[in-house]
């Protein structure tokens, strides 16, 4: 099992070293931007350097969205960040799973999903498999609820999406971290990797604010429950000065096991 974290951009390789790191995710470009990405610099270094790649995707992407200046640009944006994330090595490209105005059926969104992953199986699907995450709040989210995540799931499977599984975002969205991994697995039938978060605030809060492992909201050996029974990479989006620390408990309680 990979263990590693969300570090910054400019040198992830020294940021990995630092950490204990065994592999990072990364942008490939400001996450608040509606910028084309561009390979990573030090991909060759990553991997000649054993360490493991994972790119996330910009927050502005919403593929679900009805609004046109929003749903189309998401097309090219997510295109383009998985032709550099494949480019670049990854093992996968994190996306969000979106969401539609409040009043607006998630069905709608639903269908805009299976769209994307249809265009794209035509002409030879993504270079890279892009990993559907589940988010923290929204009414109109579609990967916040298990119910509508299922729903989703009917609507692109067949296109074998991967799935990212954060824990901060399910405590969030008011999901049992108990049985969270069979419940995922149950719906998606795989979990591709893990985002191992505590939470600064309190069960079902539907805020996403992430915390490291020794001073969130979630009990840490259901934290270390989880990755166990996921038994994917794992990758701690905490705050910084804390990662290093997040990484050796979970390596020590994982191999423990």
């Amino acid at each position: 099992m990979l263990i590693g974290a969300h570090v910054g951009d400019d040198d992830p390789l020294n940021e990995a070293e630092a950490r204990g790191a065994e592999v990072v995710q990364v942008f490939l470009a400001d996450p608040k931007s509606w910028k084309a990405a561009t390979p990573h610099p030090q991909a060759e270094a990553l991997r000649a350097a054993g360490v493991g790649l994972v790119v996330h995707s910009p927050y502005v992407i919403n593929v679900a969205s009805t609004n046109n200046r929003i749903r189309i640009p998401s097309r090219k944006l997510l295109l383009s960040h998985a032709e550099a994330a494949a480019a670049s090595g990854a093992a996968g490209l994190v996306v969000h799973g979106g969401h539609v105005r409040k009043g607006e059926p998630e069905d709608v969104g639903i269908e805009n999903w299976r769209k994307l992953f249809g265009r794209q199986h035509a002409e030879g699907g993504f270079p890279v498999p892009v990993l559907v995450e589940n988010t923290a709040g929204g009414d109109g989210a579609l990967a916040r609820r298990f119910d509508v995540l299922a729903r989703l799931w009917d609507a692109i499977g067949e296109y074998e999406p991967g799935f990212c599984l954060d824990t901060c975002h399910a405590f969030a969205a008011g999901e049992d971290l108990g049985d969270v991994v069979d419940r995922v697995r149950s719906i998606t039938g795989r979990i591709d990797l893990v985002h191992l978060n505590s939470s600064r605030d309190p069960f079902g809060s539907s805020r996403d604010r992430h915390a490291n492992i020794a001073n969130g909201t979630i009990n840490p050996e259901l934290l270390v429950s989880v990755c166990s029974a996921a038994n994917a990479p794992v990758v701690v989006e905490t705050p910084s000065e804390g990662q290093a620390a997040d990484i050796a408990f979970l390596r020590s309680r994982l191999g423990a096991a």
